[in-house]
């Protein structure tokens, strides 16, 4: 899979957010602000993960429908691997 650069640029948007939890704990930040900031990263990164899946599920439906085939295998592989990543 061809991944586009929105993908890229949300993934580095969250390569810097952990970076700067990192510098809130060597600064000894209060917990309460290190936690908010992790769970920014959490939802940042489970948006990517609904991103990905959303793009790879449309490619595959329409590979699966110009070869004649059902696409609810497809469909249901994709809502696994959003499950997983909870």
């Amino acid at each position: 899979m061809k991944y586009d650069e929105d993908v890229k640029k949300r993934l580095k948007r969250i390569e810097g957010q952990v970076r700067g939890v990192l510098k809130m704990m060597e600064e000894e930040q209060d917990c309460k602000d290190v936690v908010s900031q992790l769970s920014a990263v959490r939802s940042a990164a489970d948006k990517a993960i609904a991103y990905i899946v959303a793009v790879n599920l449309e490619h595959c439906i329409l590979e699966e429908k110009e070869a004649g085939r059902d696409t609810s295998k497809v469909v249901k592989q994709a809502m696994e691997l959003l499950v997983k990543s909870r």
